[in-house]
């Protein structure tokens, strides 16, 4: 009898969405050769693409379409991705990234998004902590949120430590840029 374990790790992952109310957003993702790096596993720059994809997806399906966001002139903008790797990945087994808000500003203006990866056991390799914001496309400075696409965020399950965000949040690290000139 053959065992399919991508079917099986399906159906626990439903499983537990159902019974325990996990409040992360999970995509699955294969490793391609392109995504991987001279030292034979998955490359840094992997890491960003899948987490882009993962949240975008999240994004899309709260209502947040590549349509819907050009109606109303705004985009994501990235701060920081600060991640940390624990373990490497290879090719040969899907992967799955996770997608938490843990952060937001009433205004919905900021946000902070957790994103972790596990491998095909469900053992957790890496883990990024991002924060951003929300562009209007024609004034080309922040924005808050509308009250449809703030309802949505608002309407979507939160983890435990969900917190509110404010200008002072997103200065935490305190980097500023230093010109060569």
């Amino acid at each position: 009898m053959h065992l399919d374990l991508s079917k099986l790790w399906y159906f626990c992952d439903y499983y537990a969405r159902i019974t325990k109310k996990i409040k992360m957003y999970l995509k699955e993702f294969e490793i391609r050769w392109s995504d991987v790096d001279a030292n034979r596993h998955l490359a840094n720059s992997a890491y960003l693409n899948f987490m882009s994809h993962t949240r975008m997806a999240y994004l899309m399906e709260l209502g947040f379409t590549h349509k819907t966001m050009a109606e109303h002139e705004i985009g994501p903008v990235v701060f920081y991705e600060h991640i940390y790797y624990f373990k490497e990945a290879f090719p040969g087994h899907p992967v799955k990234v996770s997608m938490e808000v843990v952060g937001m500003s009433e205004d919905g203006k900021f946000f902070e998004f957790h994103h972790n990866f596990y491998d095909y056991k469900g053992r957790n390799f890496a883990h990024c902590e991002m924060m951003g914001a929300w562009i209007d496309l024609k004034s080309r400075s922040l924005t808050g949120l509308t009250d449809d696409f703030l309802a949505a965020f608002n309407k979507a399950e939160k983890p435990e430590n969900f917190r509110v965000l404010t200008k002072e949040d997103t200065r935490r690290f305190t980097k500023i840029p230093k010109d060569l000139a």
